[in-house]
């Protein structure tokens, strides 16, 4: 696909990798709508990203019914259509999950699994009818390799993986495409809290290297990305050839993990 005057709506668009992959976006000459729960962040984001190009926020919380429809039809009033769909708000709340709230819990549902859904849904009819359509959803290595005090952040990832898949193949011949990206550890707000470094598992890299990873995907017709490289290729493997030896590896790492993750909530 090229992404030259292409109308995209990027989700949790004002910070992270949303506001990365806006970024890159708006470098290939597309025409950006951001998302966000919160005004100033998205004035903010959008008084910077204006340097870039054409960028628009609409503030909106996309697990609410009318944070949805006010998203999207902001997002169809400034850029008279729609081509690519990028669901990115998510959040996260780790720890055991019987000291996890049922408020957490639902929660990151909602907002990680609901969300996108319904999000989608609306926007179909406005993907069709761009003639070259893609939604792309941001969903977590966690999808491929469950980690431990991660349980519920895990279901609804790996959820959103088999939702694209299963909507990929519905949609073949339909003109609209889906784009699954799975990034690893990520240096965004949303890991502020998490205390996890590379002894454990969670080696961060620029959210600049997904967006990268996500244009190249775009402009190639992918369906999928995957970082981490050649390690979590390797993990990706091992976890399901021999199951029992990650179980093992992360049992060794439980202690740690447990006490790097316990604070890390961004919801």
């Amino acid at each position: 696909m090229k992404i030259e005057g292409k109308r995209v709506l990027v989700t949790g668009g004002s910070s992270g990798i949303g506001r990365a992959i806006t970024a890159a976006l708006l470098g290939k000459g597309a025409r950006v709508v951001i998302s966000g729960r919160r005004q100033d962040a998205l004035d903010a984001a959008v008084a910077e990203l204006k340097a870039k190009g054409d960028v628009h926020g609409v503030c909106g919380d996309v697990t609410e019914t009318a944070g949805r429809v006010a998203t999207l039809d902001g997002a169809l009033a400034h850029l008279g259509g729609l081509d690519i769909l990028v669901n990115n708000a998510g959040g996260v709340r780790a720890g055991r999950l019987e000291e996890t709230s049922e408020a957490e819990i639902r929660a990151m549902v909602e907002v990680d699994l609901v969300a996108p859904i319904l999000l989608t849904r609306a926007a179909l009819p406005a993907l069709r009818a761009s003639g070259e359509g893609l939604i792309a959803d941001i969903t977590s290595a966690i999808a491929l390799i469950g980690m431990p005090f991660y349980a519920t952040y895990a279901a609804t990832k790996a959820g959103l993986a088999r939702f694209d898949e299963a909507l990929r193949r519905e949609l073949v011949g339909e003109g609209v495409g889906v784009l699954t990206i799975y990034p690893g550890a990520t240096d965004t707000p949303m890991m502020r809290t998490s205390r996890a470094g590379a002894e454990v598992g969670f080696t961060k890299e620029p959210a600049e290297a997904v967006a990268d990873a996500v244009v190249v995907a775009i402009e190639g017709d992918g369906f999928e990305v995957v970082r981490g490289g050649e390690a979590r290729a390797q993990m990706i493997a091992l976890n399901r050839t021999d199951p029992i030896a990650l179980d093992r590896r992360f049992a060794d790492l439980k202690p740690a993990l447990a006490e790097a993750v316990r604070d890390h909530s961004a919801l």
